[in-house]
Formats: structure tokens, sequence, C-alpha cells
């Protein structure tokens, strides 16, 4: 892996160009080996990743590990194990926004009393004094952007955490956010295939000074060539109610990766490699957290900082997945506060 840096905005933390996403190892992608999670976690970080994403709503419905109630705050606290001792090798990044209610319901709740009171718990689940980077999961739309950055911006003053993050918001949510403190990070989906960021969003994170952190920046893992349209994709993996997974729009999308397979054949790198370097070599700091509960493919993760890609590579790549080519839309037939809490 390379020893090239990301800053985090201007918050004075850096990071290797490649992280973790831990999400899968909770819920979400399919059964995860607790073990396999930990040992792909310090893995990761004996290959030089240093970045590591969680979230206090990460948890599966039969949490085998730790205490969580209903598997609330499970990957929190499988991260916090895994990271035991060496928490000082890692930048850890993690998100509140979204909780359950006495029924077990996912609600969003951005209230300013809210704000302290989820980043305690996460500090206590993840066994630390301090989380590098907070971010807000999903903003509720009844408490204003700014009454929720002032009270992160109090959780940094008080050195609990070190910097702050937004994600999946648009332009004008950046920009009122940003009045209020520094965004040191924005967090959304953003792939080869998924590209509804470069209309506006992109720009305003440039301007800004905000560092872009990829989710899903493998497409779901379509883009490594491991997933076909003959994928049947269990009850507890979300992927089999995405537009871009049903068969007709994934037997087109097939092709485009089948492209992407030959084009990275080509070069001796696989094609979850290549989509990585594409993500790399845009022309803004990104930090994409692909995640994994495999050691063998967080191995291959981190050697995408390896992959040379020239000027024409990019564009040739940005063609093959042109938004245009690209079948089905970003998420499937859930309402808002459904799609807001099981994206990332």
């Amino acid at each position: 892996m390379t020893d090239a840096r990301v800053p985090l905005g201007r918050s004075g933390i850096d990071v290797r160009p490649i992280g973790l996403g831990c999400m899968g190892m909770s819920q979400f992608y399919g059964p995860a080996d607790p073990a396999e999670s930990i040992a792909t976690i310090h893995t990761a970080i004996d290959v030089g990743i240093d970045f590591f994403d969680t979230s206090d709503i990460y948890g599966a419905a039969d949490a085998s590990f730790g205490q969580a109630s209903n598997g609330f705050g499970h990957n929190e606290e499988l991260l916090g194990h895994a990271v035991k001792g060496r928490r000082d090798d890692i930048v850890l990044a993690t998100k509140f926004g979204a909780r359950l209610d006495e029924a077990g319901d996912v609600v969003l709740d951005s209230r300013p009393e809210y704000v302290a009171q989820a980043c305690d718990a996460s500090l206590a689940r993840l066994g630390t004094d301090h989380i590098d980077l907070y971010y807000v999961h999903r903003l509720d739309p009844s408490v204003p952007v700014e009454e929720t950055v002032g009270a992160m911006a109090q959780l940094q003053e008080a050195g609990k955490i070190r910097a702050i993050g937004l994600s999946a918001v648009d332009s004008d949510t950046l920009r009122r956010a940003s009045a209020v403190a520094p965004i040191s990070a924005l967090q959304s989906e953003y792939s080869l295939w998924e590209r509804t960021l470069e209309s506006d969003v992109l720009s305003t994170c440039r301007q800004l000074g905000i560092t872009l952190v990829p989710y899903s920046p493998l497409g779901r893992a379509a883009l490594t060539g491991r997933v076909n349209p003959g994928t049947s994709f269990g009850d507890n993996d979300f992927r089999g109610t995405l537009p871009k997974f049903q068969s007709d729009n994934y037997a087109s999308n097939a092709r485009l990766v089948d492209e992407l397979r030959d084009f990275a054949a080509e070069r001796g790198f696989t094609p979850g490699q290549v989509a990585l370097a594409w993500l790399l070599a845009q022309p803004h700091d990104v930090a994409p957290i692909p995640g994994t509960k495999r050691v063998k493919y967080v191995r291959e993760n981190a050697e995408a900082t390896t992959v040379p890609l020239s000027a024409d590579d990019v564009a040739t790549l940005a063609e093959m997945f042109a938004p245009e080519r690209v079948s089905g839309g970003q998420y499937g037939d859930v309402t808002a506060r459904d799609r807001r809490t099981t994206s990332s």
C-alpha cells in the first residue's frame, strides 16, 4: 500500500487513501463470522489501512457479539474490541442520527440533546475517549442542520470528537452546515456505476475544502466481478432490493463489468482494484471505504493504491460507466425514511 496520505478537510487529520467500511461485519450483506471480521480488521491495520468506518446503527438482529440490545451498536462493539491496544494506530469514524424507538423501529434523531447522548454511548461501545471523525448518519428533516452541527461543535470543543462529518446530504446542506463549523468530510455513495454526486455535490466539496469519503465504492461488490446475473441474494442481503441488481438491469450492467474486467486484466489487476484506483484519480481529496469481512479482500483493496492509471485510462473508465449506460437507480421502492437508514 502506498505511503500517500489524504487530509480529512482542514481538520489536521490525514489517512491512507483506502479505508475499511465495517458495516457488512454486522448486517445487510448476509451472515458474518465475528472471528473472521476481527481478523480482517487486524489484517487491515497490518497492511497499512488506518481509516475505519462504523455507525451506532450497524447491528445484526441476532447479534452474537457483545451485549447490544436488538443489535444496536453491535458493529461499534466489534470494532472497539478488535482495535483494543491499537487505537493509536487508526483514525476511527462513526455516526449517529438513527436510533431505535420503543417499538424497535428505526427513527431519525439529530436533535442537539440527542447528539451528546449518542456520542457518549458510542465512546463507551468503542472503548475510547475520543472519536476522530463523527458523522451525522442521516439528518432528521425536522431539525435544522445548524442546530445539529452546533451541538457537534460543542463535542469538538470538549475533546470528545476531533472532526465533524455529514453523510448523504446535498450542496445546500453542506453550505449551511459549513457556516456553523468546519465540515471535514462528506460520506456518500460514489463509484464508477453511481455518480449522482458529480452533478453538484462534488464541486461544492471542492469549494468548501471537504474530503469525500465514498461508501460502496465497489458498487456493493458488483464492480469486483464476483456478482453475476444469476446470483441469488438471501433474505438478509438487501442488494436483492436494489434496482441495479434486478434481473433485467443487472444483465445489462454485467456487460459493463465485463468491460471493466477485460480492462483490468490487460493491466494485471482485478476489476475492483481498478474501480478503486479510478476514484483515487479524481481531482479532489477522496478516501474510499470499501467494505469487506474477508482477509483476502482487504489485502486486495489495499493494493489498489498501486494501480497506475493515465489520464486517458481515467477518461476511458468514466465513459465505460457513463451514467446513461448504467441501468437502475440508486435505491428501490422504499420510503425515504427506510432508505436513509439502510443505505450505508
